[in-house]
């Protein structure tokens, strides 16, 4: 417990301490209140993954031998992913299929440094296809690299990102010290400190952002526990880990169907119509019309949390029973597209064509 209170102090003092200076790195660090996603009013620095991966690499040097063990080959894997992300946040010139790319290639350095790649997801034909070690290579570096953008699309609100990640992690640390693996437990948990560290200089003030850096760090991360915890117990299923991260999957989903049917529109290209988006000006702006545009923002994230919180649950309730994990996520699923037809059209519907429906009303 000791350890977990320094890195949370120690991530929230780097981040204070990267708001304090921006008068010094401003000029290639801060983002402007401009742009298609921001709800921000003033400029803020969005390189708050500088400040994670600072609490991580003294969690790497503090931790016991059995998390170095873990953490060590995560965080050297990840450095692609960071580095792609966070050279975004200073230049704003790095494309979204060379980030994409870039932690696709973190996937695949996790797999050169531990051996491990996803072989058995509970699906039958698929996994008859990952005997085959390069086709598993394959998909857990896509696996991987999607989880990790997703992460970074619902980076829209003022701790979402961070709440959501600090939520999944502990799901899969809870569900770690379950089948007795201290390593990728205490890995979790070591975590989820310095996330929350970073979480209470960004949430609820907004005073530093995650930036693409700190979300693709975070992402590959709990992408890559998420690959690895399966793996090192066959009795549990992978269904569970996908549970786990149910939100930022579904929600991936969604995107690309909606931008391939709003005209104009690419996969890669940013929008406000997500669903942290709705629920900030369906629901969190209409039950709160006075606040201030700060207190709306933040208020958005909680609202959220709710949604990233009960896949989780599901998945430690029943992390051995292969078909109530997948009823688990259907029920996520359907449960998803119903509150965003709700919230985009103003009824429940889940036909195949509400979602196209839905983006040309808003």
């Amino acid at each position: 417990m000791q350890l977990y209170i320094t890195l949370f102090l120690a991530t929230s003092l780097a981040a204070v301490g990267l708001v304090l200076t921006q008068h010094k790195h401003g000029h290639w660090s801060l983002d402007t209140a401009f742009g298609v996603q921001n709800h921000h009013t003033t400029p803020i620095p969005r390189i708050g993954g500088v400040a994670v991966m600072v609490g991580l690499l003294l969690g790497w040097f503090w931790a016991s031998a059995p998390v170095r063990g873990v953490l060590g080959p995560m965080l050297l894997a990840a450095v692609p992913a960071f580095a792609f992300g966070l050279a975004e946040d200073v230049t704003k010139r790095v494309g979204v299929v060379a980030r994409l790319l870039a932690t696709m290639f973190s996937g695949f350095a996790a797999w050169y440094l531990t051996g491990v790649a996803m072989q058995d997801t509970g699906f039958a034909p698929l996994d008859r296809l990952l005997e085959f070690l390069p086709v598993a290579v394959v998909f857990t570096a896509f696996a991987v690299g999607g989880v990790a953008n997703a992460v970074n699309i619902i980076d829209g609100f003022n701790g979402l990102a961070v709440g959501a990640v600090s939520i999944m992690l502990a799901a899969l640390g809870l569900i770690a010290a379950n089948f007795g693996d201290v390593a990728v437990a205490g890995t979790c948990f070591l975590l989820v400190s310095c996330t929350l560290g970073f979480g209470v200089v960004n949430w609820p003030l907004g005073k530093i952002f995650l930036g693409d850096g700190g979300a693709y760090l975070l992402g590959f991360l709990l992408a890559w526990l998420a690959v690895l915890l399966p793996m090192r117990h066959p009795q549990m299923n992978a269904w569970a880990t996908v549970l786990v991260c149910a939100y930022p999957v579904i929600e991936v989903f969604y995107s690309v169907r909606r931008r391939r049917h709003r005209e104009g529109h690419h996969p890669g290209q940013a929008d406000k119509v997500h669903l942290h988006h709705l629920v900030h000006r369906r629901v969190v702006c209409q039950l709160f019309p006075g606040l201030s545009p700060e207190l709306k923002n933040s208020l958005t994230s909680p609202v959220c949390w709710i949604f990233v919180a009960a896949p989780c649950v599901w998945a430690f309730a029943f992390a051995e029973n292969t078909p109530m994990l997948i009823m688990g996520f259907g029920i996520a699923f359907v449960g998803y597209a119903l509150l965003y037809s709700r919230l985009s059209q103003f009824r429940w519907c889940i036909r195949p064509a509400t979602l196209a429906l839905g983006v040309k009303r808003l």
